[in-house]
């Protein structure tokens, strides 16, 4: 099963993407997904759904979010305890962190071997589907981790663009940073390395 948060919001049993409800329904396992294994309490959750107009039985509906996600990725999944829940996920199954996994991998061997470096950097850009949480991005609790995935990608897009320097494919790389600088103008460091 895998969890993919680089683009919209889906989870992958192995046949393609799972139905997972309508968009509150769906916030409520991004963020139960943003801190897997970490208990969730409801209250944080409807606080985060909800913000300071929650209805009248917000638990109640948080409860059937829940039993509804669970019959979606599996029962055993999502766990209750106390007033909270707690979505069990191994890193592997979940595409940010796989992210991080190959970013970290790269620029540690980007001063030894960047060709190396840059084909690590494709296989993490590659695993991105649009902007982060993109079929979220009306729910305003979500917005920073969004915004924080969305800034690492351009980080690892820059890294691989250092690669291809490094590795004198500098044709390459004007181009894909004149791409990047189009959509970013105000990123002195990609003119840093333009020049």
């Amino acid at each position: 099963m895998l969890f993919r948060v680089l683009g919209p919001l889906e989870v992958d049993v192995g046949s393609g993407p799972i139905p997972l409800g309508g968009p509150k329904q769906r916030a409520v396992l991004a963020h139960l997904v943003l801190r897997a294994n970490q208990l969730v309490p409801a209250e944080t959750l409807i606080d985060e759904i909800w913000g300071e107009e929650p209805p009248e039985k917000a638990r109640n509906v948080i409860q059937t979010y829940v039993s509804h996600l669970r019959k979606a990725v599996g029962g055993d999944r999502i766990q209750t305890h106390g007033s909270g829940y707690r979505l069990r996920l191994d890193r592997s199954e979940l595409d940010a962190a796989r992210f991080d996994t190959l970013i970290r991998d790269a620029k540690k061997t980007l001063p030894v071997d960047p060709n190396v470096a840059v084909a690590t950097l494709e296989d993490a850009l590659a695993l991105w589907r649009g902007p982060a949480l993109a079929d979220l991005a009306d729910q305003s609790s979500l917005l920073a981790e969004a915004a924080r995935l969305d800034e690492l990608r351009l980080e690892a897009q820059e890294t691989r663009i250092e690669g291809l320097l490094a590795a004198g494919a500098q044709a390459r790389a004007i181009g894909e940073l004149e791409a990047l600088i189009a959509r970013h103008p105000w990123r002195e460091s990609l003119w840093g390395l333009l020049m």
